[in-house]
């Protein structure tokens, strides 16, 4: 329940009927859905700048006229809105979707807000490459003539980019084997819906971004996490026989949230595995270009002789999310119906930024721009890691990324990460607990957003909310 009003002092209506007129308000326009939970007491008075007296007054005053009930140990809740026309949408909003989990949501609205995101799965405003981009914007203008639908599997020249780049990871593919995606997310999404029977079973990494998202869960699949050693997955703890369909998806190169790496032995065995097995793999590879020393291992699609693969890529991590460009490689068979699939949900990715990217992929000054990036990610890595040791040293660990964004931290059992999580909120300081991936006692910080200093700034909060916390 978002509130983003205050009653105003000056005006000559009491407080409380201001309060009171408010809520009335949000039921009315459907806001506020009958069965939906009010903060407590304090919270309002907080929220409003108000005494609690006056929130207990204008709560009497709704409670009185039937749109709010209240129960002991269940708080105070929306209760009718029959005295309006507005519908009750409350029965519309169990669908097959799930809902994210709380902690999502909260840090999804506040990203948008002065808070210091120590997390934030985004490259820095300051690391995008503007002349660049607007150079190419220039380059292609007199080519567009027009702006109508893509053919199904998307642009021709930009899948043939990125079958020539693909190349270079030792990808032998044609354009009929890709699918242009409206971001990586949306791949997954199909995958889910036009792949998968209800009660499938996805195994991953046992902490993975899969499970901050709902994508594969609302498609009725299981979420099964595997642990993972020094040398990445520990495939052998995959049943190797199952009644239910199954599935691997795994990020072997910079994996998210931990950054670790499979080892190329261990990519070769686990294919092994997989064929044996008729096991499909998942290959989320969103950061494998960014390594911070040397390049990863081949990805699992260049090892893969059987077809096991699907392979997702992304501009989101290296260019910008905001172009929602993203690609899957696979049989041609899973791409059609993949792409069918596509068509009856969006019609085809954003033209103008298929043909952006094109010109990009196919200019050396992208890659010069990406040698230059990795410069600056490996040097804002390398600031993170002094502020931690400076900070966290006595009550957490982590290992040094060799690429991708995101440092791993692993807290000392005393510490709550969900209290400290609200502790951060309070100064205006957002990172991401490790309950959304899936595990506990540690947390996702990423250096590629927050400039060095900011994210200095952050853990030294971070380690006074901490000691606090040890001391109660």
């Amino acid at each position: 329940m978002e509130i983003n009003w205050q009653p105003d002092p000056q005006v000559t209506t009491p407080l409380y009927q201001q309060i009171s007129a408010y809520c009335r308000q949000q039921i009315q326009q459907g806001n506020w859905l009958v069965g939906e939970k009010l903060p407590a007491q304090r919270q309002l008075a907080a929220q409003f700048n108000v005494n609690r007296s006056t929130i207990v007054t204008a709560l009497n005053d709704l409670q009185a006229d039937g749109v709010l009930s209240s129960a002991y140990g269940d708080g105070t809740r929306v209760a009718s809105n029959t005295w309006s026309l507005a519908l009750d949408w409350q029965p519309y909003l169990h669908g097959q979707f799930n809902a994210n989990l709380p902690t999502i949501q909260t840090i999804n609205r506040l990203e948008g807000e002065s808070y210091l995101r120590l997390s934030t799965g985004e490259l820095a405003p300051e690391l995008f490459p503007q002349k660049l981009v607007q150079a190419k914007l220039q380059a292609i203008t007199p080519q567009i003539t027009q702006m109508n639908y893509l053919e199904p599997l998307g642009a021709l020249n930009l899948r043939q980019a990125l079958a020539k780049r693909l190349q270079r990871w030792h990808i032998d593919v044609q354009p009929e084997n890709i699918l242009i995606t409206t971001g990586s997310l949306q791949a997954l999404d199909l995958i889910s819906v036009a792949l998968l029977k209800p009660g499938a079973t996805v195994y991953t990494e046992a902490a993975t971004y899969l499970k901050s998202l709902q994508v594969f869960q609302s498609a009725a699949a299981t979420l099964t996490g595997i642990p993972q050693d020094d040398a990445g997955l520990c495939y052998w703890q995959i049943p190797p026989h199952s009644t239910t369909q199954q599935l691997l998806y795994t990020i072997p190169s910079f994996q998210n949230p931990t950054g670790s790496v499979m080892s190329l032995q261990r990519r070769q065995q686990l294919l092994q595995f997989a064929q044996k097995h008729q096991l499909p793999i998942i290959e989320d590879t969103a950061y494998q270009e960014l390594w911070l020393e040397t390049p990863p291992p081949l990805p699992l699609k260049a090892l893969d002789r059987a077809n096991n693969v699907l392979y997702l890529g992304t501009i989101s991590k290296t260019l910008a999310p905001g172009l929602r460009i993203g690609w899957l490689v696979g049989p041609a068979a899973v791409i059609r119906r993949l792409s069918d699939v596509k068509m009856q949900t969006d019609y085809g990715a954003s033209s103008l930024a298929q043909q952006l990217l094109a010109a990009l992929l196919t200019d050396s000054a992208y890659d010069a721009y990406l040698t230059e990036l990795r410069q600056q990610l490996r040097q804002r890595r390398d600031a993170a890691l002094a502020s931690l040791q400076d900070y966290l040293a006595d009550v957490a660990t982590w290992q040094i990324p060799r690429g991708g964004f995101y440092i791993w931290l692993k807290l000392a059992p005393t510490i709550n990460v969900e209290r400290l999580f609200q502790a951060a909120l309070k100064r205006h300081i957002l990172f991401n607990p490790g309950t959304i991936y899936g595990t506990n006692q540690a947390l996702r910080l990423s250096f590629a957003y927050v400039a060095p200093a900011e994210f200095r700034q952050g853990i030294a909060v971070l380690a006074q909310l901490i000691k606090r916390a040890r001391k109660d």
